[in-house]
């Protein structure tokens, strides 16, 4: 399940009384403006939430997976990185993982070497 921007919104007014439209105008804007921070390679903290930072990727050489033998040369870029905050991490971290399809193999499947 996905939550959008609209389920933000839908929730918030719900929750605040505001109008949508009203609770949609400050949601943009606060994206708007840490998206124009980002582009400006300001760091963006929200405390108990997490940190936005941009980061440069440094150049290196891939391999197209249609020709192995061709090196392709992948410049350097700037990315943003996402931290989250100590809160956010202790949330996560109590969501169970995903059970293991037949078709993956397991730890145990995999040979192991005798000492």
């Amino acid at each position: 399940m996905t939550l959008t921007k609209r389920d933000l919104v839908i929730r918030i007014s719900e929750e605040t009384g505001l109008i949508q439209q009203q609770v949609l105008d400050v949601v943009q804007k606060t994206l708007d403006y840490i998206a124009e921070a980002l582009a400006k390679g300001e760091k963006v903290e929200l405390r108990n939430f997490g940190v936005f930072e941009v980061k440069v990727r440094k150049a290196r050489i891939g391999r197209n997976p249609n020709a192995p033998a061709t090196d392709v040369p992948i410049p350097e870029r700037s990315v943003v990185k996402f931290k989250p905050g100590k809160e956010m991490r202790a949330e996560v971290i109590k969501i169970p993982p995903p059970p293991k399809s037949p078709s993956q193999p397991t730890q145990s499947s995999q040979p192991t070497q005798a000492g």
